[in-house]
């Protein structure tokens, strides 16, 4: 009995942690790629804020600055174009 009771508590356990997982991993297949991209464009706009902030508190040089700054509106470019597309 102790046995059944203690396998039925490893039971419930086990549902209770692995399940907010699954279930995460199920909402995430259900986004389009459009909710991906608008997703990741907010994410492009905050690093592009953070990078701004810490340029001006002195942690990358001009070049560096330059260079992630680039990159980072380069991406932005590519995500918004897509997301132009995918809204026609």
């Amino acid at each position: 009995m102790t046995i059944l009771a203690c396998a039925l508590l490893l039971v419930g356990t086990l549902v209770y942690v692995f399940k907010p997982a699954y279930a995460g991993a199920r909402a995430s297949e259900d986004k389009t790629r459009l909710q991906y991209l608008e997703e990741r464009r907010d994410a492009i706009y905050e690093n592009l804020r953070d990078l701004s902030f810490e340029h001006k508190a002195g942690k990358f040089t001009e070049q560096d600055f330059e260079t992630m700054r680039t990159s980072l509106e380069g991406e932005a470019a590519t995500v918004l174009a897509e997301i132009a597309a995918l809204r026609k």
